[in-house]
Formats: C-alpha cells, sequence, structure tokens
C-alpha cells in the first residue's frame, strides 16, 4: 500500500524546501517520542515531547500546530532525538533546553542555579501582596539563584528595587543576564556572599527560597532534583532548618520598621520554621498554600509592625 503521506502534494511551507530533510514529520516524532516518555512513567510526555521539538527545530507552539506533517531538516531530527535520550535519562526539559518559564517570564537555567519551581510562584504572590504598586518598595532576596524572585518581583512592582545575593558567582551572573533580559537591570543590585554577608541596608521586605532538605535524605530525591540542581540549593543542614536559623538570627537589623520576611518552606517544616524566628523576636503572621494545598510559605512581622507601617497589609494574625 502506498504511504499517503508521501503522495500528498507538498505546501508552500519553507522548512519543506531544504536540503537534508528526513521522513520523520512532526507527528510522528511527537508521537514517537510520547510513547517513550510514557514508558519512563512521565507525568507530562506530550509537553514535553512538544517542548523539546520545539527547541531542537526552531520552531514556535503555534507552527507545530499548524502543519503536523512537516518533516523536519535532517540535523534538528537528530538534535531532537539526542533531547530525547537525555529527557528519558531525567535530565529535566529546562535543563535541556536552558530555560524556565516561570510567572510567565523566561528565565535562563545552568548547572550553577536551581530550577525555579511553579510552587516558588506561591512566594510572588505573598511578597505581592506586600508591595502596593505605587510604592519605592525595597526588597533582598537570599540565595537568588536564577533571580527568578527578585527579578520577576521587580518587574511586575515597576518603583521597586531589589539586592538579589548568592553564595555562587555564577549564580549571580545568571541572574544578572536575567535581570536585564527583563528590564530591571538599572534597579537590581548583585552580591557575592552567604546572606546577609556584605549587606549594610535595610528593607521593606526580606525574601528567601533557601535550601530546606535534610542532608540525610538529600540521595532519595528524583533523579531531576538530586542529580541536576546544585547541592548547595538543596542541602539544608542535619534537619533542614539551618538556612532559616542563619536568616532569622540576623534579620532585625536589616528590616525597616513594620518590615516583613517572607519564605519558602518544605512540606511539615511550618511549626519548627516559626518557632525558629520567633524565637528571634519575629510574629508569625501569615501562611500561604501552594497548589497542592500544602503550606508552602510563611510570613514574619516584627513587634508592633501594623502600627509603624503606613501601607495597608492584607489580613490580621495568620491565615
Amino acid at each position: 500500500m502506498i504511504d499517503e503521506m508521501k503522495t500528498r502534494p507538498p505546501t508552500s511551507s519553507p522548512l519543506r524546501t531544504l536540503a537534508g530533510v528526513t521522513d520523520e514529520g512532526i507527528d510522528h516524532l511527537l508521537r514517537t517520542a510520547r510513547r517513550a516518555l510514557e514508558g519512563k512513567a512521565n507525568p507530562t510526555p506530550m509537553l514535553d515531547a512538544r517542548l523539546l521539538l520545539q527547541h531542537a527545530a526552531g520552531l514556535s507552539r503555534e507552527a507545530l500546530i499548524a502543519d503536523p506533517d512537516l518533516e523536519i531538516p535532517a540535523a534538528a531530527a537528530k538534535k531532537f532525538h539526542e533531547f530525547l535520550k537525555r529527557r528519558l535519562a531525567g535530565e529535566p526539559v529546562s535543563r535541556i533546553v536552558g530555560y524556565r518559564e516561570f510567572y510567565g517570564r523566561r528565565f535562563k537555567v545552568t548547572p550553577a542555579t536551581l530550577d525555579p519551581r511553579p510552587d516558588t510562584e506561591t512566594l510572588i504572590e505573598a511578597a505581592l501582596s506586600f508591595m502596593p504598586m505605587d510604592a519605592a518598595c525595597r526588597i533582598i532576596d537570599l540565595g537568588t539563584g536564577t533571580g527568578a524572585i527578585g527579578v520577576t518581583l521587580l518587574a511586575e512592582r515597576p518603583r521597586a528595587s531589589a539586592v538579589m545575593t548568592d553564595i555562587s558567582t555564577e549564580a549571580l551572573a545568571i541572574a544578572r543576564e536575567n535581570a536585564s533580559l527583563h528590564g530591571v537591570g538599572g534597579r537590581s543590585l548583585f552580591v557575592h556572599g552567604s546572606w546577609f554577608a556584605g549587606i549594610h541596608d535595610r528593607f521593606d521586605l526580606i525574601l528567601s527560597n533557601p535550601p530546606y532538605i535534610p542532608s540525610a535524605i538529600l540521595e532519595t530525591l528524583s533523579v531531576e532534583v538530586r542529580d541536576f540542581d546544585p547541592g548547595t540549593a538543596l542541602d539544608g543542614g542535619p534537619d533542614g532548618l539551618d538556612p532559616y536559623r542563619k536568616i532569622a538570627a540576623e534579620a532585625q537589623a536589616f528590616l525597616t520598621p513594620g518590615g516583613r520576611i517572607i519564605v519558602e518552606i518544605g512540606e511539615g517544616q511550618v511549626t519548627e520554621i516559626e518557632g525558629v524566628f520567633q524565637a528571634h523576636g519575629f510574629l508569625p503572621e501569615s501562611r500561604w498554600g501552594d497548589l497542592a494545598g500544602h503550606t508552602r510559605c510563611l510570613g514574619f512581622a516584627q513587634s508592633g509592625a501594623r502600627q509603624k507601617r503606613g501601607w495597608k497589609w492584607p489580613g490580621e494574625g495568620l491565615r
């Protein structure tokens, strides 16, 4: 029987005129990749396949949909198969393509940076609720990594400014690139150091998504996390709380009167982390849940903060 695809008349698509095409059309490549990824129990096989093919072939999502029978140039098909092999070995799509979508923006990622997770968008929503659109808010993002938190908040609040710190010079370089990419470099300062090292200013908001995985369970994490995220961005010490202790111990000296602290946390850490901050004079004030219903972020106020600050803060007490 004659293959219907080979008898179909050619279209005017410019890619069909390129030399070195294969007989692997978009639909064939995507279906093959999807089956392979399903065999590895991948939760998003079609999405991963599509993103990898877009990147390999330099095509938009719309182009993939518009002509599913479009044959892909041999070089692009080869690159796609290489990408698929890496994904089947557990490498995250973001590591393969070199970027991650976060809060509607694209952020460059490298082996030196934590891969921003959708759960961290909870911290963005929490911080924005404390950042009026017309206020010249000063924030500090401790352990910034890609800069996803600080850069996103500056992009959302045009009068805000941010200091972003990290112990990794490589990560800071990526954060600087991402700030420039999103047009907020002029309102950003990047400081190399651990937590508050080298910082001399005060801030309206102290923010952090610190390492919070207990050291003993790092080896039990999924391959995508264990083998591809930098260990320094994961390891929170014996009980996962060391970074919170360090932040809480120093934060009072870096907050403006009425300032707030918001931190991302791991599952089941609420009570312990609230206790850490209470021991250093902070009031547990707010809780924010992620899409799975777990408490993902905690907010802390200084004693008397509501009376000292002129802004309207959301809610009273824990929520």
